[in-house]
């Protein structure tokens, strides 16, 4: 059966909204076989529950806590809580405590990622040991051990990883940013301690005063007795770490298998301008490898530029630049000339979500104190299965009651607002799903309130095209001909209602907070559905419609029977006049 050369345009239309449906749900399909979505809406704190977090701050002897560095550390929890794709998140403050209600049950590194202070610094390596509490090595008071190959820092929690000895560590540059730093992890034997082998005498009283912060004369025999006594396997030994910047520091590696003498801080995280992630990039494309890439402001390039050019010629292991996050060395790489572009690179053994974490951390800052985590229950939902059921219900008997008047009428141009409404509703169900997946999207009782007024605002539009149409009809258009007027009179008025519902749900998304940023997410979405059905599908439908025999002849119970529109009729009346009247059932 051959094709109405009319349906052609509108068949093609039609056929670009069905192939829209299909790669949005073949997408779905895809992610959740093979990939970590589901295949149903994720539900927002009042709907499914989660997890409750309580943090306390780590109080040091007669430390002060003030409300603004507890509304501090809020905003930037908050913003590691947004930056880590947890959405409808809460995040309150109990006298000095911080309460985190996060949906669903976050895993172990995104609760560790959000009570860790996150303080980064960059300090000169001193000396080098195994982590054992083994005896400081001393040779006529000067620290020294065979040069050996030993491990740098690792990032927390991830596996060590093998590479280039250290002092032998090359540097690649990467398309549009230098590398700054290059990590050598070669493990290294328990036994053996690695340290320098040309080392100035120690102060045995420190009355030498130490001329930078790579002179040996910071390594006092108090700090030697730590440093011996230390043993990064004990919890308790590693708890009692103190990282005063203005002083050296006895710490551990992340992974406990190296401990260091370093001296004071040099570099500061809050001199970091910005930091991102991703893979390494060399001249001949991506390694594999990821990295966390830093730019610095003015003072931390000069500070960086400072600490590299003196230690790059300094022997091993003091020319080993220690990165120092919260109290542990998550990498100690060598620099090979004096880094001054104002940016670098960590490298070591990351993942894509281990390298976004250290990011965002790094990006929003460090908590203005160090919290530890006092509880963690889950909670249930506040309004539960019976209300999201009750609001589903709700939604049902709005369909329904819009269905049945358009019915009434427009009769069985009723079924063409019917269709449209599922077509809008199949839109709706796989984008808020798959951006459960890939934005973590949480529906909440206010995102359901959002989707039943849109179904509103969705017949508005179809009631607008539909009265221009049949206006068309009243001034005694045949139908093809009102379809096409109707529809170039009815868009402008449907886009700018559509553009002030947008706009008004712009504004709420940005100024309200919570859950009601959940119903604003929801309008938009659901205008801007509105505006792809209407334009891909009830006016093609429409227009092919208009060239059947029951809607183009205007049968009765078309809902565009002229008779019943009361569409006028033009009669000669000779002498060149013309009389127009309007027919009546």
């Amino acid at each position: 059966m051959a094709i109405n050369p009319r349906n052609r345009g509108p068949l093609r239309t039609l056929s670009v909204l069905v192939l829209l449906i299909l790669g949005l749900y073949g997408l779905l399909g895809a992610v959740s076989t093979w990939g970590t979505a589901q295949r149903t809406p994720k539900l927002g704190l009042d709907l499914e529950g989660g997890t409750q977090l309580i943090l306390a701050p780590k109080v040091v002897g007669n430390q002060q806590i003030s409300e603004g560095q507890v509304q501090k550390a809020v905003d930037i929890i908050r913003a590691r809580v947004d930056g880590s794709g947890v959405a409808e998140a809460e995040v309150t403050t109990q006298s000095t405590n911080i309460v985190i209600s996060l949906p669903g049950t976050p895993d172990k590194a995104t609760i560790a990622s959000l009570q860790k202070s996150s303080q980064l610094r960059m300090r000169a390596t001193l000396v080098e040991a195994s982590g054992a509490p083994t005896p400081l090595p001393t040779t006529s008071g000067q620290p020294t051990a065979p040069p050996t190959k030993k491990p740098t820092g690792t990032v927390t929690g991830i596996p060590k990883a093998t590479g280039t000895p250290t002092g032998k560590a090359t540097t690649a540059p990467r398309s549009g940013f230098p590398t700054a730093l290059a990590a050598a992890t070669t493990p290294a034997p328990t036994s053996t301690v690695a340290s320098t082998t040309t080392a100035k005498p120690a102060a045995p009283t420190g009355t030498a005063k130490p001329k930078d912060p790579s002179d040996l004369a910071w390594v006092t025999p108090e700090l030697e007795k730590t440093f011996t006594a230390l043993n990064c396997a004990d919890p308790k030994s590693v708890e009692a770490i103190v990282d005063d910047p203005a002083k050296p520091m006895v710490t551990c590696s992340s992974d406990g298998q190296v401990k260091y003498i370093l001296g004071p801080a040099e570099v500061f995280g809050t001199e970091i301008k910005n930091a991102t992630s991703g893979q390494k990039q060399t001249q001949s494309g991506s390694t594999g490898e990821y990295e966390v890439r830093l730019d610095f402001n003015a003072a931390g390039t000069k500070s960086f530029c400072d600490l590299t050019s003196r230690i790059v010629s300094l022997p091993s292991p003091r020319n080993q630049g220690a990165i120092v996050l919260d109290n542990r060395v998550i990498s100690n790489p060598v620099p090979q000339a004096a880094l001054c572009a104002g940016n670098a690179s960590i490298t070591g053994n990351f993942t894509a979500a281990s390298s976004k974490v250290l990011a965002d951390q790094l990006k929003f800052g460090a908590l203005p104190l160090s919290f530890g985590l006092l509880t963690q229950d889950d909670i249930s939902p506040t309004l539960g299965g019976d209300q999201l059921r009750y609001g589903l219900l709700a939604g049902a008997i709005g369909l329904l009651l819009v269905v049945a008047y358009s019915l009434f009428q427009y009769r069985a141009l009723g079924l063409v607002t019917v269709s449209s409404l599922v077509i809008a509703a199949l839109l709706t169900y796989g984008i808020v799903t798959l951006f459960g997946w890939s934005y973590g999207f949480r529906l909440t009782m206010a995102g359901v309130t959002g989707l039943i007024v849109s179904i509103g605002i969705t017949a508005d539009s179809f009631i607008i095209y539909f009265e221009r149409v049949r206006d068309e009809v009243r001034d005694g258009r045949a139908l093809k001909a009102a379809v096409e007027t109707g529809w170039a009179r009815a868009r402008r008025t449907i886009l700018i209602s559509d553009a002030v519902n947008f706009l008004a749900a712009i504004v709420l998304y940005a100024l309200a907070a919570s859950n009601v940023r959940g119903f604003a997410f929801t309008l938009m979405l659901t205008t801007l559905v509105d505006v792809v059905v209407v334009f891909l599908f009830t006016h093609p439908l429409l227009s092919i419609l208009a060239n059947t025999r029951f809607f183009g002849e205007g049968h009765k119970w078309s809902g565009l029977d002229p008779k019943r529109l009361g569409a006028r009729t033009v009669t000669y009346a000779g002498r060149g006049r013309v009389t127009i009247a309007a027919r009546r059932a």
